[in-house]
């Protein structure tokens, strides 16, 4: 579906299964090719197999009770999840979800912050109950040909002219308005008022007149700040103190920022003193405002208490928690865990009351390459997913133990299949260098990542 104005190459398409490489399960009836030959069964596939030249990947769809597809024309390596006004905890279909993303194109003069609305976002798969719908058409919508027509995903978007290429952008709703934060290639941090373009894609027109008002890069950040002295990547916006920004940049300084009643910001000009290299990622406690997590490619996670002088607020460091680089860490919202992942490839699960001991409470070694992303799910703690070069999304479920009575896999898969820690819930593919994935707080379940290949939102039969 292409959309308006074609130079930006945006478009949303339902995934079929014959474009998705994605979690598989062994078919139970054979099927036949054209020459009559019986077909070899369905296998599930693991990553890292090497495929025969009789074989493909196919989708298996039974697997995701909703799976759709965007893209961007220049890869957004980052996004976030606008929370809007729709209600909590949202189950029925079709879905609508607001997300902000940031591209990384080619030419840094050409790089926009892209504020979407994706809605119409209906099951992969209908049931009795959608059948049923499709029967209660309303009136102006039965001389449509295609029915199917009516289920196509929509997307809308509203774009915002931005300085070098988005390395990372976080959004946080403060009353009645969203403000995304966005870290530049250009060593700078802006913040933006995104209430404008959330109101312009919602109505054609009002995003007609948008575009034609900010056809000359009218749209200006509320508040930047060019204090840092290299470019970053690290940034979080406070959960529980309203306004309250950390950044973190490719030197080793954090910087925090408060927020002021003028509707900007003050930036305390101290770094905070502990990281020997590059900070990679930031995240505050989910319920302390003063307590901050850090991870870096000095190998360290450091946990910071920002009440205290700059060079003394570095509490807790938990030294060489990874074999390399620390890529990215997520504080779990109930529990006192921190998840982290590393160019080494390893899922390290981190208990803050044993923290001392320098030892994870649980280590993953499921992806081939380096880990990219990951995120705790929001409303189940035991929950979480990972990401990473490797071309996968894992989804895992800590509170899952082996099951001594479980049925044998298939004679062709057994081995690879028991090698599998059983807390791994679910594979997904299909995606080329995932970059970011989110939980969607309001849609129980729902999953939204991004690749150099576009974005994905899906909901799998595991979670």
């Amino acid at each position: 579906m292409a959309m308006d104005p074609p130079k930006d190459e945006i478009d949303m398409e339902v995934v079929e299964p014959e474009d998705a490489e994605s979690d598989m399960e062994p078919g139970s009836d054979n099927e036949e090719n054209e020459d009559g030959t019986t077909k070899a069964p369905k296998q599930v596939y693991l990553p890292g197999k090497t495929l025969a030249e009789d074989e493909e990947l196919v989708c298996d769809e039974s697997a995701y009770v909703m799976l759709h597809q965007a893209s961007t024309g220049a890869p957004c390596l980052s996004f976030d999840i606008v929370p809007d006004e729709l209600g909590a905890s949202r189950e029925s279909f079709p879905m609508t979800a607001y997300i902000v993303a940031g591209t990384q194109a080619a030419r840094t003069h050409v790089n926009n912050l892209i504020v979407m609305k994706m809605s119409n976002l209906h099951k992969t798969q209908e049931d009795d109950e959608d059948e049923n719908e499709d029967e209660e058409l309303e009136d102006d919508q039965d001389d449509v040909a295609d029915k199917s027509e009516l289920k196509q995903p929509q997307m809308t978007c509203a774009l915002i002219k931005h300085q070098g290429c988005v390395n990372r952008v976080r959004a946080r709703r403060m009353g009645n308005n969203v403000f995304a934060a966005s870290w530049s290639e250009l060593g700078r941090v802006n913040i933006w008022n995104l209430s404008q373009q959330l109101q312009a894609v919602e109505d054609a027109q009002l995003l007609k007149q948008y575009e034609q008002q900010n056809a000359n890069n009218d749209a200006k950040p509320v508040y930047t700040f060019s204090g840092h002295q290299q470019e970053g990547f690290a940034i979080d916006w406070s959960p529980s103190a309203e306004g309250v920004l950390a950044t973190g940049d490719c030197r080793r300084d954090i910087h925090i920022w408060s927020p002021l009643e003028d509707g900007t910001w003050k930036v305390d000009q101290r770094p905070l003193v502990g990281h020997t290299a590059s900070v990679e990622d930031l995240q505050w406690s989910p319920n302390e405002r003063s307590v901050l997590a850090s991870c870096s490619v000095d190998k360290t996670i450091r946990i910071w208490d920002c009440r205290a002088a700059p060079q003394k607020a570095c509490m807790l460091t938990c030294e060489k928690a990874h074999e390399s680089d620390i890529n990215v860490i997520s504080w779990n919202h109930t529990e006192p865990f921190i998840a982290s992942g590393g160019d080494d490839g390893f899922l390290h699960i981190w208990d803050l009351r044993q923290f001392k001991t320098q030892k994870p409470i649980a280590t993953f070694k499921h992806h081939t390459d380096h880990i990219t992303t990951v995120e705790w799910n929001p409303s189940e703690a035991t929950v979480l997913a990972s990401g990473g070069d490797d071309d996968q999304i894992a989804l895992w479920d800590l509170a899952v133990e082996k099951d001594a009575d479980q049925a044998p896999a298939p004679a062709e898969n057994q081995e690879e299949i028991n090698k599998l820690p059983p807390q791994l819930l679910f594979i997904h593919q299909g995606q080329k260098e995932i970059k970011e994935l989110h939980w969607h707080a309001q849609l129980p379940g729902v999953l939204l990542s991004t690749a150099h290949s576009g974005f994905n939102i899906f909901r799998t039969i595991s979670v």
